[in-house]
């Protein structure tokens, strides 16, 4: 298969996860999670998740307990809503990328304020 195909599955497969984590999975343990970035493998055999989970360590783990937890039937659902022959294994994996940014901004927040620039002293 052609990698704009497995790019175009892969966008589409990000979109439907997160609709379906939004309505659909009711596992009580996860909770604020947002699918970031999904890769797949050329031949669809594998897709690897990567997920954005807000709360702290204990959250993050319970959500990433529940995303395995509800892998088999999001595989299921994720090939019957797009048409795939072979429904590819789901492998979730925390994306950090979101909570290193507002751990960045916090730490700019703390940063003093630029001095006010010197005035130029003409001779």
């Amino acid at each position: 298969m052609n990698q704009a195909r497995a790019e175009r599955i892969a966008r589409e497969m990000q979109e439907e996860l997160g609709a379906m984590l939004q309505r659909e999975v009711k596992d009580p343990r996860i909770g604020f999670v947002s699918v970031t970035h999904v890769k797949v493998s050329r031949d669809l055999s594998w897709a690897k998740v990567y997920v954005s989970i807000l709360g702290d360590a204990e959250a993050v783990r319970q959500s990433l307990e529940g995303l395995q937890s509800a892998a088999g039937y999001l595989r299921g659902e994720v090939a019957r809503r797009l048409g795939l022959r072979l429904a590819p294994q789901l492998e979730f994996r925390l994306d950090p990328s979101i909570a290193e940014s507002v751990r960045l901004g916090q730490l700019m927040k703390q940063l003093p304020p630029p001095a006010p620039p010197e005035p130029d002293q003409a001779p």
